[in-house]
């Protein structure tokens, strides 16, 4: 999908045109986190087992996909560890961070075909400097 749809009336939306978007118009049509919610993307998924040549059927890698535990931080909503009852360390994550949460975590998005999820602040367990060989038991 390398088009954006232009559409017309927002009480009768109705697709008038598309045009070819270039990857710096894909990237402003991400969402802008409200509140305390943070934007993540999810890492890539390896396609061959491990240690093989083995290929992963592809329903394998939907399962890792939704299941995952490990997210990149995309962007932090405006009130985000701002509660210094709640946070009285300061913030657990920064953007550009890869942080481990519970499968399944937030309300999962799918943006020109790659996964997105937006996550509570409270959500984050830790924080990894290198995801590669973490996964879900």
């Amino acid at each position: 999908m390398n088009e954006i749809l232009i559409g017309s009336n927002p009480d009768n939306p109705q697709v008038v045109g598309m045009y070819k978007a270039t990857m710096e118009e894909k990237a402003k049509q991400l969402p802008n986190p409200s509140g305390y919610r943070i934007l993540c993307a999810i890492p890539e998924v390896e396609e061959t087992f491990d240690n093989s040549e083995l290929i992963k059927p592809d329903q394998v890698v939907r399962f890792e996909e939704v299941l995952a535990t490990v997210l990149f931080v995309v962007a932090l909503g405006p009130d985000c560890y701002q509660d210094k009852d709640r946070f009285p360390t300061g913030p657990w994550c920064k953007q550009g961070d890869f942080v481990v949460v519970r499968p399944n975590a937030g309300t999962r998005l799918m943006i020109h075909g790659k996964e997105f999820r937006m996550i509570h602040d409270d959500s984050v367990e830790a924080v990894v400097e290198d995801p590669r060989g973490i996964k879900r038991a």
